[in-house]
């Protein structure tokens, strides 16, 4: 097989919402292709159509089987695989559209969260060597026992990582309905910076803070093999974000986004015996029962007794509380306490690893605004607060006046 100059192009469900911006896909892909490249390209289900098939399956069953779940949910890039063929095939470029069976992504047997394995290279090159686009349907594969699996939020962005990854290019390219990654969500702080490179640590951080530009799983994938991401807009020419490794940047700020998520709760356990076993024995209970818990903070008070205090997704807030109802007892605690509405700002920045006085300059930013911090978690890269809901907005703005804005106008 002579060199080949691969790309590896994944478009969102937006750009591809209607025949129009279908056909502007299929332009856009055309000029990769007159410039010489040989273009894979994963596509999403088209607009909202995941949404509407989740919306059909409720209808019929209040608990369907997730097995027939995501053979439901699979066709919806099935649909947009084979218009975005014959919208190529409409401007003369030989293009042929596969299944994620097809070209044999293999993974795991756990439905709706499936994790790639394995994928098979030989279709997708026969039909790059014959100068074909190949366009796969992303968020899908096959166990291996021939179900069709679904890959979970952001899949499809995974699949395209993983696709570069089997085909050995570190071009890849996410196309979405913004023009990269900004400093903070534009519905909150006015007017954000767009963020010319990052680094895979920082993307992976704002990814698990709340920001929704890339699923973490597509960035881990990215990091292990190298793949830089290019974040872009399928409905401008501009250039977006570079996904990197830190030693391939340019410019390292020491805040690169702040982040806001408000889709947890806190729950606190007091007056526990400061002993060993006893956390190991709450955060096993609530992991068999899968109940993800974020932040966790001990404090320990008089008398050797302590109060753990943590995190859970909202939607699991009320499994938690009575899974920690039924052993307050057997701890011997002297009550539970919890907060429903809470938002976690955050801080995220490489540049935290040289700079001395960040926290200390965020908890000053924060004391000035008359914002109490519930609870608090640094990594090397980021760090979080738990305040009241109702300064989330306020919270964010401040910081990233204080961060990007003044500091990098001095």
């Amino acid at each position: 097989m002579p060199e080949q100059k691969i790309i590896v192009q994944k478009y969102g469900g937006t750009s591809v919402a209607t025949p129009e911006r279908i056909m502007a896909v299929a332009d856009r892909i055309g000029r990769y292709v007159n410039d010489g490249y040989s273009v894979v390209v994963v596509v999403s289900a088209m607009g909202k159509t995941t949404d509407t098939l989740v919306s059909l399956a409720g209808e019929i069953s209040s608990k369907p089987s997730k097995r027939e779940m995501d053979m439901l949910l699979s066709t919806g890039e099935q649909v947009t695989i084979a218009l975005l063929a014959m919208a190529l095939h409409e401007k003369d470029i030989d293009a042929i559209s596969y299944t994620g069976s097809q070209v044999k992504i293999i993974t795991d047997g756990n439905f709706s969260n499936a994790r790639i394995q394995s994928i098979s290279t030989d279709r997708i090159k026969e039909s790059l060597f014959g100068n074909k686009v190949v366009i796969v349907a992303g968020f899908q594969g096959i166990d291996t026992e021939d179900n069709i699996t679904t890959l979970g939020r952001g899949g499809s962005d995974t699949s395209a990582v993983a696709l570069a990854a089997v085909l050995g290019t570190r071009d890849c390219e996410i196309y979405t309905d913004v023009q990269g990654v900004f400093t903070a969500d534009p519905r909150v702080v006015t007017h954000p910076k767009k963020l010319e490179e990052i680094s895979y640590e920082e993307m992976l951080e704002l990814s698990r803070l709340g920001a929704s530009v890339l699923h973490s799983r597509s960035v881990e994938f990215a990091k292990k093999y190298n793949i830089r991401l290019h974040v872009r807009s399928s409905f401008s020419l501009e250039q977006g974000t570079i996904v990197m490794p830190v030693e391939e940047m340019m410019e390292k700020f020491v805040i690169s986004g702040v982040t806001t998520k408000a889709d947890e709760s806190k729950i606190t356990i007091r007056d526990i015996p400061d002993r060993p076993g006893i956390a190991s024995r709450l955060f096993n209970l609530l992991g068999d029962n899968k109940i993800y818990v974020n932040m966790i903070v001990q404090s320990t008070g008089i008398d050797n007794k302590a109060s753990i205090s943590f995190t859970v997704l909202k939607n699991d807030y009320d499994r938690a509380m009575e899974l920690c109802e039924s052993i307050k007892d057997e701890f011997g605690a002297s009550g539970i306490t919890s907060k429903k509405e809470i938002a976690i700002v955050s801080a995220v920045g490489v540049g935290m690893l040289s700079s001395y006085g960040v926290a200390g300059r965020m908890f000053d930013v924060l004391s000035e605004h008359g914002i109490n911090i519930e609870m608090i978690s640094t990594s090397e890269t980021g760090i979080s607060c738990v305040i009241d809901l109702d300064y989330m907005e306020l919270a964010a703005k401040i910081i990233h006046k204080a961060f990007l804005e003044e500091e990098q106008q001095a």
